[in-house]
């Protein structure tokens, strides 16, 4: 039997704390992909270059601190992506698409405006929801959820 106590780091689901801003502010636009990329060089609007050397399984969240450097700190943005905006009419019909669009290991996020949800888009879910009849919209939005293919809760 394996035993997992004890372990010098955590396995999966880190996540970067917002850390407070002062100062200058440049807003690092990233997609829910890039968000997981911890090993990498990026360059910010501002022309800097970024250098990003996180433990194994951290997850950027929009509004984590990544660098302050001269005054000006860097924090991770949510960049539009192409989403399916889902409008279910009732709560049935929003616990129905929820379970569905679970089941293709997708996110089912809520919008922030009233009633709305979002997914990745990809043929797939379009073809789940208009299977469902449920009103949706392909549309470019920020997007906090995690990618497809991410299957930790």
């Amino acid at each position: 039997m394996t035993r997992l106590s004890g372990l010098r780091r955590p396995i999966l689901g880190t996540r970067t704390a917002v850390g407070s801003v002062s100062g200058a502010v440049v807003v690092v636009p990233m997609t829910a992909v890039d968000r997981r990329r911890v090993r990498r060089r990026l360059r910010a609007p501002d022309g800097e270059e970024l250098l990003l050397a996180l433990p194994t399984g951290t997850v950027l969240t929009p509004g984590s601190v990544l660098e302050v450097r001269g005054g000006v700190s860097y924090v991770v943005g949510a960049t539009p992506e192409d989403v399916a905006a889902i409008r279910p009419r009732d709560l049935p019909e929003a616990a129905a698409v929820a379970h569905a669009v679970g089941n293709l290991h997708r996110d089912f996020v809520a919008s922030g405006e009233d009633g709305v949800f979002l997914a990745l888009w990809d043929a797939p879910l379009e073809l789940l929801l208009s299977r469902l009849g449920v009103p949706f919209t392909r549309e470019e939005r920020p997007f906090s959820g995690r990618p497809a293919w991410e299957h930790e809760s």
